[in-house]
Formats: C-alpha cells, structure tokens, sequence
C-alpha cells in the first residue's frame, strides 16, 4: 500500500495543491520544486516517487533515480506539473479516491 509519497519538480505556486491532493487519496507527501542542501537524505524512504520532469533538474532527477534504485522504489515520470497530471499517477498507483 502506497502511504508516503515524494513529489520531485513542480511549480512552486502549486506545491501545496500537490500536498493536498496526495493527502485526499490519504498519503503524506513531501513536496521538492528545487533541490535543497543534502536532497538525498530528504528523500527519506517513500513509497513512491513522482518526478515532474519538465521542471526537475538533472541532479534532482539523477539523485531519484540513485536513490530509487538503492531502495527498489517505484518512480513514475511525467512531463506535465499540473494537478491533474499528478492526479492520473495516483489514480494509477493508490487507487481511486474513496
């Protein structure tokens, strides 16, 4: 079951509605629009990771994709940062809303 989510890339105006939406399909999410000092720790251990990647930078997408494969954690990429783009990645990985 998917709880823990981490959003990488975005719009920074948009990040709460990222965390909103994760938590009405009742999963906690960190939400990274630009990466922070000692990002690879940060990451923690989710259950998934989304990566918008028309607004992530290589390191932040390179250090996923490391941290992704050390940990078997599944990254779903998207080019679009909208709201309904991460709404179809949790459509397809938790489930529809209740």
């Amino acid at each position: 079951m998917i709880s823990n989510i981490v959003v990488v890339g975005g719009n920074d105006r948009m990040a709460t509605r990222y965390m909103e939406l994760c938590s009405s399909y009742n999963c906690k999410a960190k939400v990274f629009t630009q990466m922070p000092t000692d990002f690879d720790s940060k990451l923690g251990d989710p259950d998934l990771m989304v990566v918008f990647t028309n607004t992530c930078s290589h390191k932040m997408a390179a250090t996923v994709d490391k941290r992704s494969k050390k940990r078997s954690i599944p990254v779903a990429r998207i080019h679009n940062a909208s709201v309904n783009a991460l709404k179809s990645i949790l459509n397809e990985y938790v489930g529809e809303r209740s």
